[in-house]
């Protein structure tokens, strides 16, 4: 097969099929959301993430300052509310509200999670690394939970018959996880 090169500006997208999150926040009593296409996690010990936001977006402003955020696991059934949260900003409109979206009362921080997502991470600020363009937020998870039906408690992993999380390839491409 032969190999050809790529735009190095679509580089990210070879390693870039990582599932999509909703990243939800909250600003003066105004909870706010956003899609994250670039998250992973960064450390067993204490349980960390990362999650990579644009150095302009209206919501890496309200992480900067309250050191807080969770990151919701959408299902494929909310496809159209993944791509709409990440097409406009928070700062002029309600997202929860457009969206209809149902604000979750979290267990251990203040921003709310969201509840037609299938799975939550509670996460709060340790660090954040400026690169560039975006911000890299390193957060500690500081509780997780999921819908019940949909994750294998003996394996501690999705079912992905039954999750369904949304993985983002680039672009307008979106897939589903599946068992191989």
């Amino acid at each position: 097969m032969n190999k050809k090169d790529i735009p190095l500006n679509n580089a990210n997208r070879l390693i870039n099929a990582g599932a999509v999150v909703l990243v939800s926040t909250l600003y003066k009593d105004r909870p706010n959301v956003f899609t994250v296409a670039w998250n992973m996690p960064v450390s067993h010990s204490p349980i960390c993430v990362a999650i990579a936001s644009g150095k302009s977006n209206y919501s890496t402003k309200i992480i900067e300052e309250t050191k807080e955020f969770v990151i919701n696991i959408p299902d494929a059934s909310m496809k159209e509310e993944v791509i709409n949260c990440g097409s406009v900003s928070g700062e002029n409109v309600e997202k929860f509200k457009r969206f209809e979206l149902t604000p979750l009362k979290s267990k251990k921080i203040k921003a709310p999670g969201i509840k037609e997502c299938i799975g939550h991470l509670e996460c709060t600020l340790e660090k954040f690394v400026d690169i560039y363009d975006h911000i890299v937020f390193i957060a500690k998870v500081v509780a997780a939970y999921v819908d019940e039906d949909k994750w294998d408690f003996d394996d501690n992993v999705w079912i992905p018959e039954k999750a369904e999380v949304i993985q983002h390839l680039g672009g307008k491409y979106f897939a589903k996880i599946k068992e191989i």
